[in-house]
């Protein structure tokens, strides 16, 4: 056989194949096709059928969330009311154990005034004892209101009025009757005073 026919019968092949596969991937991009046409037409029964699916998965989700979200609030707010209700029934333990050593105090004062004859020995002890208590109150927070100033209503409270005995004392703490107390800045008990008139 002549070359040139050889080539030119190759050719010819070689465009039938190339015919061949075209053919058969148009066909089956019009398979393709024709499903994706199919599910694209529907009637309006069926489009409202698929909204109301998509929307009543989306009131599900939306109905979950809000139960997850309401059971976690519920939880926060029972874990915080025990919480608060454990800081007060403890919340005085660092006071009152600080206090301890005071009362131990106290009932040592207490058993050696069965025995003991000297009164200045006795009131030294509880001064000591005094003190101390103080300083532990302080160290709470509690500070005893001064009632050596001026007289002011947001912490004395004027029990009577006595006539003043000079006129730089009128309007003012004459003596102190019940000292009064702050704690962390806020009156808990009015120094109870006289005032001078």
């Amino acid at each position: 056989m002549d070359p040139k026919k050889k080539e030119t019968v190759k050719e010819e092949e070689l465009v039938d194949n190339t015919q061949q596969v075209d053919q058969e991937t148009e066909a089956s991009a019009a398979e393709q096709e024709a499903p994706a046409q199919e599910e694209e037409v529907l009637t309006p029964e069926q489009e409202l059928a698929k909204k109301l699916e998509e929307a009543n998965a989306k009131i599900e989700d939306q109905n979950d969330k809000y139960l997850r979200l309401s059971a976690e609030f519920d939880n926060y707010r029972k874990r915080t009311m025990k919480e608060k209700a454990e800081l007060i029934k403890n919340g005085g333990e660092k006071c009152i154990s600080s206090i301890l050593p005071v009362i131990d105090d106290f009932e040592r004062a207490l058993k050696t005034t069965e025995t003991a004859t000297d009164v200045a020995a006795i009131r030294e002890g509880l001064e000591l004892v005094y003190t101390k208590f103080m300083s532990v109150m302080g160290q709470n927070g509690v500070e005893a209101i001064d009632a050596s100033s001026e007289f002011n209503t947001d912490f004395h409270e004027a029990i009577t009025t006595f006539a003043a005995p000079s006129e730089d004392l009128k309007g003012k703490i004459i003596d102190c009757v019940q000292t009064g107390y702050t704690l962390n800045g806020k009156v808990i008990r009015h120094a109870k005073v006289v005032v001078g008139e």
